[in-house]
């Protein structure tokens, strides 16, 4: 961390080229003795990556940067703001520490917070900016954060970690036992520091495979912000043997989408050929395999058992994008062009033997309009097309 960096003269630097181009940047070399161009290029290049995902921190001053794939491997505001409701008492620990934007969060809740994080310079980073943000009720600590556990004698009312998914010996990882730390092997001991355990995996992880990897699994969170899967997470409490509830939410800038269900209940669909309305569950539902619970919940009809398209005669408030059905036709090259006079056209496919590519080739549609067709198969295992216009 060089200091430098927050010299009056170097900030006004960085903000007045957070726009500039970077390469032709570093070409004109650093007009600073004290601060090479490469590390203020850095910042300028990380501070940008901070002006949605973290806005706090991007409007604050004398913010310090680390790399920007810090940046990438952080939880944005809006995941760690969520992720902040999920705990309660009164101490905290983050074994993973990283850029400190669940610390942060996590303190906002008046708990008192340890930070752990084994890159010194990356605490030295955090430490520096927790100050700049007025936080007094988290302390950092360099080094290994199971390490740090083993060494004192403390307890705490949550564990929190951010295993990770870079492993030297596998390169990137997402299966638990190969993130670093190994939560699965370390489990046990982790349960005679706490009671609850929050944990925070990849969200190409698979969730049943996790749940067998871990135990006493009260919790799952499926997190997505504008319809991208961000975020898995598992909330772990000593000795629970119930039923695992699955939370899904999906952020979206006008409403929050929510739908909640118990992993493993015997639940089956309801299904039906299209009617008035089809339905397209957002992401953090897809990766939940809410498939048949949806249905059930929502009184909406299936198209098909591996379709995952969704359907009824009276528009309802769904949790997804909604469409009111215009035609629905046969997979036929000559048909749907009488339909499509603009040649243009937003093309889904959901269970269906042909890519996005493949259609367009073969039917002369661009992207785009306000026509939206889904590819599909129906309830007799026949492939139609949907045409529709959005709700």
């Amino acid at each position: 961390m060089n200091k430098e960096i927050l010299n009056k003269e170097t900030q006004e630097f960085i903000n007045s080229n957070l726009k500039s181009d970077i390469t032709k940047l570093i070409l004109k070399g650093s007009p600073f003795t004290s601060a090479s161009i490469q590390e203020v290029a850095q910042q300028i290049e990380a501070k940008n990556k901070c002006e949605k995902k973290l806005p706090t921190w991007f409007n604050s001053k004398n913010i310090y940067y680390p790399n920007k794939l810090n940046i990438e491997q952080t939880s944005s505001e809006i995941t760690a703001k969520y992720k902040a409701t999920l705990v309660a008492g009164k101490s905290l620990i983050d074994i993973t520490g990283g850029f400190g934007v669940d610390a942060y969060y996590f303190s906002q809740k008046k708990l008192a917070i340890t930070h752990c994080e084994i890159s010194e310079n990356l605490s030295k980073i955090v430490t520096h900016n927790l100050t700049q943000l007025n936080t007094l009720n988290i302390s950092t600590y360099i080094g290994d954060g199971i390490q740090y556990l083993k060494n004192n004698t403390s307890n705490y009312d949550w564990i929190y970690t951010d295993p990770s998914r870079r492993n030297d010996a596998k390169g990137k990882v997402f299966l638990l036992e190969d993130c670093l730390p190994n939560i699965p092997e370390n489990l046990d001991f982790l349960f005679t520091k706490t009671t609850n355990i929050l944990i925070k995996a990849s969200p190409i992880l698979d969730i049943k495979s996790a749940v067998n990897e871990l135990k006493f699994v009260k919790e799952i969170h499926i997190v997505s912000i504008e319809n991208e899967v961000k975020e898995l997470l598992f909330i772990l409490e000593k000795n629970y043997n119930k039923s695992v509830s699955i939370k899904t939410i999906n952020f979206k800038k006008t409403a929050n989408q929510n739908f909640n269900f118990i992993l493993g209940e015997a639940i089956f669909a309801n299904y039906s050929p299209p009617k008035k309305y089809i339905y397209e569950p957002n992401t953090a539902i897809l990766k939940a395999g809410a498939f048949q619970e949806i249905s059930v919940q929502l009184n909406v009809d299936k198209l098909h058992l591996h379709s995952h398209l969704y359907t009824s005669e009276k528009l309802i408030n769904f949790p997804g994008r909604s469409f009111k059905i215009k035609h629905v036709v046969s997979y036929n090259k000559k048909e749907i062009s009488k339909l499509i006079l603009s040649k243009k056209a937003n093309i889904t496919t959901r269970n269906f033997p042909e890519t996005v590519a493949q259609i367009r080739k073969k039917t002369n549609l661009k992207e785009g309009g306000n026509n939206y067709l889904f590819f599909t198969t129906d309830l007799n295992s026949k492939h139609i097309v949907i045409i529709c216009e959005k709700v």
